[in-house]
């Protein structure tokens, strides 16, 4: 099967400094980690033609969310563009990874640079992560319609509530339990143990995870992820540009964007499976791949629970068997059957708001994932992004 995905390579990536509160700027970090992409693949800036961010400059979601804008980065590296582009709604935050391979599929661009930005840490300080319903700073109490009238005045502030209660009827519907839940955690924690960019890189327990606070039942605190400065970039190519870089590359395969029920946190048709259900099902109908080809597994953990929707989604077990596929870790493992979140995910690596994941899926199909790397050589590598109402995902092969 071919389709305008099959155009276009990922050919470069880079990544800036991560940390907790870094006290950088949002374009310092970009820059940083714009440059190393732009040279990663072979490239200077004077051959960029396309940019792409996600969600693009000023959107609300609490300090730190979302980074400088596509102007800004165009300006501060002299780019000359064919083609730009940056937005919120869309499939996650893969949207501007799609949207750079449809530009390139389209002949709009050659080389276009997308980038992923938060400051978050650093911007929130002490004062805790803000929900989104209360993001934008300001002050006073906010007058909600939509969805959020019947959970902001509730105390549902943020998706961490939201998304656990899909998690909650996926533990009554399926006999999910605690535990499984658990095994997403501890396998980030391990691999992150050999990411010498991770925020958590001391080992955790399941004893460790169940000593931990309850944040909103049934995710703990390690069950979320982990707020951090940090910006990550790639280079979407044409694929004709192969050649012309002195690694291997990542082919893009296929793309999932379908959003197939209703675009609600809170009226799903399935609130077990979400809109993870739909971009997974798209993505396979445009490969000849299947779900037993994928090697290594890069799947959303912005709440742990994320992970294990994604895994049924994209068939990787049957619908609500995610508990029992990860149950003891061992398939999830760096060694097992489906290597996931290798470098970490967002519950140790950090909260890079899903670029970290097409990063570390790229580095591992090139053999450059160093002591995490996954031994067999993986050939397939599976990304998804998003949880809730919004989804994306992507199917990246070795050349």
């Amino acid at each position: 099967m071919t389709g305008f995905e099959q155009r276009s390579i990922i050919s470069g990536v880079g990544q800036s400094a991560i940390g907790r509160r870094l006290g950088r700027t949002g374009l310092d970090l970009t820059l940083d980690a714009a440059l190393a992409a732009i040279a990663d693949a072979g490239l200077t800036p004077g051959d960029i033609d396309g940019l792409a961010t996600y969600p693009g400059a000023g959107v609300g979601a609490g300090p730190g969310f979302s980074g400088p804008g596509s102007t800004e980065v165009q300006d501060a590296l002299r780019l000359r563009l064919n083609w730009h582009t940056g937005g919120l709604e869309g499939a996650a935050q893969l949207s501007a990874v799609v949207n750079a391979v449809l530009a390139v599929g389209a002949g709009l661009a050659r080389h276009v640079l997308v980038y992923r930005t938060v400051t978050e840490a650093s911007e929130q300080g002490s004062g805790g992560r803000q929900g989104i319903g209360l993001g934008g700073g300001g002050g006073g109490v906010p007058r909600m319609g939509g969805s959020m009238q019947w959970t902001i005045p509730f105390r549902a502030y943020s998706a961490a509530n939201w998304l656990a209660m899909n998690a909650q009827r996926h533990f009554h519907e399926y006999g999910t339990t605690p535990e499984q839940l658990a095994m997403i955690a501890v396998n980030a924690r391990h691999n992150a143990g050999l990411n010498p960019k991770a925020i958590y890189r001391e080992p955790m327990t399941l004893e460790d995870y169940f000593a931990s606070r309850m944040v909103t039942t049934p995710f703990r605190l390690y069950d979320c992820d982990a707020p951090v400065d940090g910006s990550t970039a790639v280079i979407v190519s044409a694929a004709e540009h192969a050649a012309g870089v002195d690694h291997a590359v990542a082919r893009v395969e296929a793309v999932g964007t379908a959003l197939r029920g209703r675009p609600s946190w809170d009226q799903f048709d399935d609130m077990t499976t979400m809109a993870a259900r739909d971009a997974a099902a798209q993505l396979w109908e445009r490969t000849d791949l299947k779900p037993a080809d994928v090697d290594v597994a890069e799947l959303y953990d912005g709440f742990s629970f994320l992970s294990m929707a994604w895994l049924e989604a994209l068939g990787f077990c049957g619908v609500g068997e995610s508990g029992p596929f990860v149950e003891g870790g061992h398939r999830i493992a760096r060694d097992g059957e489906l290597p996931l979140n290798t470098h970490g995910g967002q519950l140790s690596a950090g909260r890079l708001h899903g670029f970290g994941f097409i990063h570390e899926a790229v580095l591992q199909l090139r053999g450059e994932a160093g002591d995490r790397q996954v031994r067999s050589g993986p050939e397939v590598a599976a990304v998804a992004n998003g949880g809730g109402p919004v989804a994306g995902a992507l199917l990246l092969t070795r050349s």
